[in-house]
């Protein structure tokens, strides 16, 4: 089944070069079925990359789902023209009184900066606020991932002394949590960030579990008790060059960059990276669809958020 986009949406384009399925809107609106709607809030400065990236994921399951794009309307972008913006993205006082089946919030370039002084933090809150009731499973990514643990849960970012760049090995804490069904014990994924989430302050909240961790990178992924909250804190949608253009893109602001690790063979930038993570991506993007939104969800969108979640 297809991921339906909107009919010309740039990602759609890329997407079907890619050979893998697209239905446009005209197409899809004759048919008489039931898809998912996922809100993805993409607060990523590199807009159509990120929405190639994670489109590419959600395109691989038997589901299809309708993708409707979110963007602050708190926040100027410096990246993405305005008429992109209205063509292809809503606000939130547009989607405000709708339902979803799922919700992926991406993440964001600002881990240096103070949760509360981020321009559009207030904004962020009530978005996240709003998903608790307004979308049935809410998959948070990076930056996203730490907004949504300190915002829901009072859990506290730390800085690194140094970016954690790179694809690192994670084993499976909770190997029979559904989002992790068909993966491995041990499986790649890459970070990008300045700072960190730590194990004993999630430890400590009975509501939270995590089911994947890293020697290296520390927590990896985060699911909340009733599982209709996943923070993902590395970003498995990456393409295979991302970390090498962010690499770049830092030596030439003078940043003096690590290599990232485990990304390079031999970590020598001038050869091509090794891409270890696709299938575990595409996998866990997946689980989350089917198991946690799909299995789970109403029928009617409108009974969402009215009656208390029941777990397996």
């Amino acid at each position: 089944m297809p991921i339906k986009v909107p009919d010309d949406l740039p990602a759609a384009r890329v997407l079907e070069d890619e050979n893998i399925f697209v239905m446009r809107e005209g197409r899809a609106d004759t048919q008489d079925i039931r898809p998912l709607d996922i809100l993805i809030l993409n607060l990523m400065p590199t807009k159509v990359e990120t929405e190639v990236q994670i489109m590419r994921l959600l395109s691989n399951s038997p589901l299809q789902t309708n993708i409707r794009l979110l963007q602050m309307a708190t926040h100027v972008s410096k990246n993405t023209s305005q008429a992109y913006l209205d063509r292809f993205y809503y606000t939130f006082d547009e989607v405000k009184a709708k339902k979803f089946d799922g919700m992926i919030i991406t993440g964001a370039p600002v881990e240096n900066i103070d949760f509360t002084d981020v321009d559009y933090w207030d904004e962020l809150c009530d978005i996240m606020d709003w998903s608790v009731t307004n979308a049935f499973s809410t998959l948070h990514i990076c930056w996203g991932a730490q907004a949504g643990l300190f915002h829901h849960y009072g859990i506290p970012k730390y800085s690194l002394p140094h970016k954690m760049s790179g694809v690192f090995e994670h084993r499976a804490v909770i190997p029979d949590d559904p989002l992790l069904r068909g993966c491995d014990d041990l499986f790649w994924f890459p970070h990008s960030r300045h700072t960190e989430v730590r194990a004993a302050d999630i430890d400590r909240n009975p509501h939270l579990h995590i089911i994947a961790d890293s020697a290296e990178a520390g927590v990896g992924i985060v699911v909340s008790e009733k599982a209709n909250q996943v923070f993902i804190t590395g970003h498995m949608e990456y393409d295979a060059k991302t970390l090498a253009f962010e690499y770049d893109r830092d030596l030439k602001r003078g940043m003096n960059p690590q290599v990232p690790r485990h990304y390079f063979p031999n970590d020598d930038p001038g050869r091509d990276p090794i891409v270890r993570w696709r299938s575990t991506a595409t996998l866990i993007f997946t689980n989350w669809l089917n198991y946690y939104v799909y299995q789970r969800t109403p029928y009617d969108v409108n009974e969402i958020g009215r009656a208390p979640f029941e777990s397996d």
